[in-house]
């Protein structure tokens, strides 16, 4: 009998309305714990592997989150934060990754890639501040290269963030805090006959944030989606627009700071940027008995212009060494899958088969620039990119207590890049990869099972990495990079339920990476870097020992090295060793509500040798609510309760400031908000 939860069945970038799942459901019949409904789908027997799951919308409007894109950290083991302005994309971390703004880690809205390939700022930039947090569904993620169906940027994992298609009621929501910070969030759906319906949102928001330099956040975001048919049959389409523009304190150096800087000063008023993001997708899907078949189309249109300045006088004292990101890019996409139940040797199995097509059309550049007015070229690309992605696999119940699944991948990628600075630049590349995926899952007994997963997964690298024979800067001649690189892992996890009330799991994973390349976009050329092996233990727990208390435990331990012996030493810069999150939420004491967080980022090496570390961090989040009437409900959310004084980001390298006669090694930080308190007055209608 075939399982009835769709968690691993969706293609990326496909949105709602998934293939079921593709693996075989237990025979055993378990009690599921009641979370699991209302917050989770992680029960037993739901998934293929101990760290992939659903968070539901109910768990989402529980806890209270700084940025739109601290959802992700409902995916246990993710730490987000900010080393810039609120406009720009968010600093991940993940399975002893410093992900930068994404590049391992895919993430989908709404069925559309958010990462960016060939990006002004970084590989896979993942900007989520798009997102509207109350038109949220679920998310559904998976860790490891395991999943025939995620292709590139999801060697630590990735994640769906599934829009509704309706509402249950219109809302209005209005949000005031300190330092300027005023939302409002306006949605409805309605049906229109004939079974169709139309949701609407929209997102206004302005903060000027803690810095000593306003930040003038200034975001517009809206949503539209036409949607007919149900779950087994329909379609959907949605059109999404998002503008924003900011001024943003970058990090500072620590030799500053104990000068008697402000820490939250700007050595650079005129840094920040905009950026706008607006698309048009569909899907279309239908399930029967015996499959599924899902098809779905995007297009994106993107801008970004972002100014910078991490090392102030190192390169152009004269001028400041502030410098521009420019991407500008029109994207298009097409997926489709199909999966069938059937017989292999008598044993009940499943097999979908899928193809994913994304082609990029980019103009990226960096440029000098003095108070956002440009000065000098150092990059200037037209840039034509395509991903073509298929994949298959079969799932098959060898035995009432043993699913097994076996999948292929096979991507291909093809670059063409016009460099307008310098013509050497120029040229095309192609690269494709093959990577095999196999999973057993065996259980359930005493409501436990246990999970075995390997695979191969990739990144894909900057375009102009692959065609470049000239360092942009210093005109020196570079070797030209790989398309695809390629990371294997592999995991042990179990998963149980043993334990009235209790959704406990643990897995211990390892991953390799062929190479940590890296295309540096503020000096425009790939920093070659070496191979590198990360493994690690996950231990997530749900556990409801009331019907009206939940508690959440998240907790991961990673070890990060270079695979390779070097005299520079064998730490991964930025790779954070521990991180950790603990939430205890009441839930419906009469009007009451409230919920409490602690968030742990722990210490990782700033450079190979260990010599340097960044400091860890523990914070403090609480909310609290009261439904004043059964339409109205007044919501308090107070962020870095302690207010703590820590930082979100931690770098080690040169810079110079004004007046200083040579280069220093130094800290570089950005400093985590203080304490932050916004109060939000919800209604319906």
């Amino acid at each position: 009998m075939l399982a009835g939860h769709a968690a691993s069945g969706q293609a990326p970038g496909t949105g709602p309305g998934a293939a079921p799942p593709t693996t075989v459901a237990a025979i055993q019949q378990l009690d599921r714990v009641e979370v699991a409904g209302r917050h989770y789908d992680n029960a037993v027997g739901s998934t293929d592997a101990a760290s992939q799951g659903t968070i539901r919308a109910e768990l989402l409007k529980s806890r209270p989150a700084l940025r739109p894109g601290e959802v992700l950290e409902f995916v246990p083991g993710v730490i987000v934060t900010q080393h810039s302005g609120d406009g720009k994309a968010n600093q991940y971390f993940l399975r002893g990754f410093n992900l930068d703004h994404g590049t391992d880690f895919a993430t989908f809205v709404n069925g559309l890639p958010v990462n960016l390939p060939t990006h002004g700022h970084g590989q896979g930039y993942s900007d989520l501040n798009f997102l509207i947090p109350e038109l949220v569904d679920r998310i559904e993620y998976r860790k490891g290269p395991y999943f025939a169906q995620t292709g590139d940027f999801s060697a630590a994992g990735s994640a769906d963030i599934l829009y509704r298609t309706t509402l249950d009621e219109p809302l209005a929501a209005l949000t005031l805090g300190q330092r300027k910070y005023q939302r409002l969030v306006g949605a409805g759906s309605s049906e229109l006959g004939q079974g169709l319906k139309l949701l609407g949102a929209v997102e206004l928001l302005h903060n000027d944030g803690p810095w000593t330099v306003p930040e003038q956040l200034r975001k517009a975001n809206a949503v539209l989606t036409l949607s007919d048919g149900s779950r087994a049959e329909g379609w959907s389409t949605s059109l999404m627009a998002y503008d924003a523009t900011w001024t943003s304190t970058d990090q500072i150096p620590q030799r500053a700071i104990e000068a008697g800087f402000d820490r939250f000063g700007s050595l650079d008023p005129t840094d920040g940027g905009n950026t706008r993001r607006s698309s048009l997708s569909g899907e279309w899907h239908r399930r029967t008995d015996t499959g599924a078949t899902k098809v779905a189309a995007y297009a994106i249109d993107y801008r970004l212009r972002l100014f910078s300045n991490f090392t102030y006088a190192l390169e152009r004292p004269a001028t400041g060494d502030q410098f521009s990101q420019q991407d500008e890019r029109t994207v298009f996409g097409l997926g489709a899958s199909h999966a069938v139940d059937h017989t292999l040797g008598g044993l009940p199995a499943r097999s979908e088969v899928g193809l994913q097509l994304r082609h990029d059309r980019i103009r990226v550049g960096l440029f000098d620039t003095q108070a956002r007015q440009t000065i000098g070229t150092t990059r200037d690309d037209k840039v034509r990119q395509t991903l073509l992605g298929v994949y298959g696999q079969t799932a098959v119940e060898l035995a009432p207590w043993l699913r097994g699944i076996v999948g292929l991948r096979a991507d291909q990628a093809r670059f063409k890049v016009n460099s307008l600075a310098d013509s050497a630049n120029s040229g095309a590349s192609s690269d494709h990869l093959l990577s095999p995926k196999l999973s057993l899952i065996l259980g359930p007994w005493d409501k436990t099972e246990w999970f075995v997963n390997a695979g191969r997964g990739f990144h894909s690298n900057d375009a102009r990495g692959t065609t470049a024979t000239v360092d942009p800067k210093t005109g020196d001649p570079v070797d030209k990079v790989a398309g695809l690189v390629a990371a294997r892992g592999m995991e042990l996890g179990m998963r149980t339920e043993w334990f009235t009330g209790l959704q406990s799991s643990l897995a211990l994973w390892k991953l390799d990476v062929d190479s940590e390349l890296v295309y540096v976009g503020d000096a425009g050329a790939t920093e070659a870097n070496r191979p590198s092996t990360r493994r690690g233990v996950e231990w997530n727990n749900r556990y409801v020992p009331r019907p009206w208390l939940l508690v959440d435990a998240d907790l991961a331990w990673t070890r990060a090295r270079f695979a390779d012996a070097s005299p520079a030493g064998n730490r991964i810069p930025n790779a954070v060793d521990r991180v950790a999150s603990v939430a205890v939420t009441a839930r419906e004491l009469g009007p009451w509500s409230a919920c409490i967080q602690w968030r742990y980022l722990g210490s990782g090496a700033l450079i190979e040798d260990n010599s340097v570390r960044s400091s860890s961090s523990l914070t403090t989040n609480l909310r609290l609510g009261r439904r004043l009437t059964p339409k109205a409900e007044l919501t308090l959310d107070v962020f870095n309760l302690f207010d703590r004084r820590v930082n979100d980001i931690e770098y080690f390298y040169e810079s110079q400031l004004p007046g200083e006669a040579a280069p220093v090694a130094d800290k570089h930080v950005h400093p985590a908000e203080p304490r932050t308190i916004r109060l939000m007055l919800q209604l319906g209608f």
